[in-house]
């Protein structure tokens, strides 16, 4: 039983762990940068201690200043939310050896997953469907099977996310460029240069499965998440269940992930990411070996703490509850509010809240770090707010997210709720027949429409 968890992370996530900590009895401790000093996260914590400068390098990505942290406090346990160290082999390699949990999946299990051109291989083998492509890295060959698959391809680094080092190819004339394009683009991202392909689907949903697994060998997978308005990569609206996915599908997207899951003996909470064409087809895309971002609208509609499993499974515990007893009541929207402009091509926009009114009411879950006077740091993510509707059904949750989106107030800084705005407003939207490329369809309309949301 832990006494005292490190949280190795800032922001709403952090703040999120201290939460369920709370609620299971246990301390918390937090490293922060100079930057967060006088962020929530740091305030609440019942032990913090600075790990460095506001770089992240210095700082949250800083193993030895983590490690030392955790080792000064007598933290039993470290809980890396996203981001950062949440799926870093040596990190985690280094806690194991300093006889500190890491409240997160084996290193075999982050070896497996992390690697992308491995994880389709290692789908395959499992019988999960992927999408056609070529596992290997050398230019000649990846040419060779573009060709063979036909144009367009994606080019996709072995080790990314984010959309880091991932490039549509359209013909061979491109193939040459992008490709080490995408090899500098993944080695300044990731250390690594390694390449994969897949072939290009047209208009898919990006459609993925929350699951939980312990340490007895147990697994259960949740109701689907909808993670396809996006931008370059970016989610930035997400709901459960799909407004696509019947309950056919749903059934194969359990019965693949768990599949998955049980064959690596998967421990802690992750999620696996299929692609879904428009004929209802799925292909396996890569695991998340973390909590995400977007768990909220998962813990909505099935009344499941995420954050509170992970903590009691990296304990030694059952899950507690077997597959049968995980329900889909519901509907459950997400929207990430990003300190960022839209009218300028999403600058990033860090300062001063200068006035915040938060939104409330039935159905309304606000999960932020932020607060009037709080100064939003220029040197980490965008992401200062996760605003996730709830309602009996799709139209309920969309009718609270339009409401609190009129209610919230963010004076100082500019933000993505405009935008949220006019997308939940959007006949395509609100048919649910949207796709991953329409939301940048839809800003490039707007933006020859020249009239792209302002705050």
């Amino acid at each position: 039983m832990f006494k005292k968890v490190f949280i190795a992370n800032r922001g709403e996530i952090a703040l999120r762990v201290i939460r369920s900590c709370r609620e299971l009895g246990l301390r918390t401790v937090i490293g922060f940068s100079e930057a967060d000093r006088d962020s929530i996260p740091v305030r609440l914590a019942d032990e913090r201690i600075c790990i460095g400068p506001p770089s992240p390098k210095e700082s949250y990505l800083n193993i030895p200043a983590v490690v030392s942290a955790i080792e000064i406090t007598r933290a039993d346990a470290v809980h890396p939310g996203y981001g950062f160290l949440a799926e870093n082999i040596p990190f985690v390699e280094i806690c194991g050896a300093s006889r500190i949990v890491f409240i997160g999946p084996s290193v075999r299990n982050i070896q497996i997953m992390g690697d992308k051109a491995l994880a389709r291989k290692t789908a395959k083998s499992f019988r999960v469907p992927v999408i056609p492509g070529y596992e290997e890295s050398d230019y000649k060959n990846g040419l060779h099977h573009a060709r063979k698959l036909g144009f367009p391809v994606i080019i996709k680094a072995s080790a990314g996310g984010g959309g880091r080092g991932m490039r549509r190819v359209n013909n061979i004339d491109e193939f040459q460029q992008l490709w080490y394009t995408c090899q500098e683009e993944a080695m300044s991202s990731f250390g690594e240069g390694a390449l994969y392909l897949e072939k290009f689907l047209e208009r898919p949903r990006h459609i993925e499965i929350q699951l939980v697994g312990d340490r007895k060998g147990n697994v259960i997978v949740f109701p689907e998440r909808d993670c396809s308005i996006q931008r370059r990569h970016q989610k930035l609206i997400e709901e459960s269940p799909s407004p696509f996915v019947d309950w056919k599908l749903r059934k194969k997207l359990y019965r693949y992930a768990y599949r998955l899951a049980r064959k690596i003996n998967y421990k802690s909470a992750g999620t696996i990411e299929f692609l879904v064409d428009s004929d209802g087809n799925p292909y396996f895309m890569e695991m998340n070996t973390r909590i995400q971002v977007e768990h909220p609208v998962t813990e909505l509609v099935s009344g499941y703490d995420l954050v509170k499993s992970q903590i009691l499974v990296a304990q030694g515990e059952r899950l507690g509850i077997g597959q049968k007893e995980v329900k889909l009541n519901g509907h459950a929207i997400e929207c990430r509010i990003n300190a960022e402009d839209p009218s300028n091509n999403f600058m990033p926009s860090p300062g001063k809240v200068e006035k915040l009114v938060l939104p409330g009411g039935p159905g309304i879950r606000v999960d932020t770090h932020i607060h009037e006077g709080y100064a939003i740091p220029p040197y980490y993510d965008s992401l200062v707010m996760k605003l996730i509707a709830y309602g009996s059904n799709r139209q309920e949750a969309i009718e609270r997210m339009r409401r609190a989106l009129d209610e919230i107030v963010i004076e100082g800084i500019r933000t993505t709720i405009p935008l949220y705005r006019k997308i939940l407003a959007h006949p395509i939207f609100l048919s649910g027949r949207y796709s991953v490329k329409w939301l940048e369809n839809f800003l490039e309309s707007e933006a020859e429409k020249g009239v792209l949301p302002k705050n």
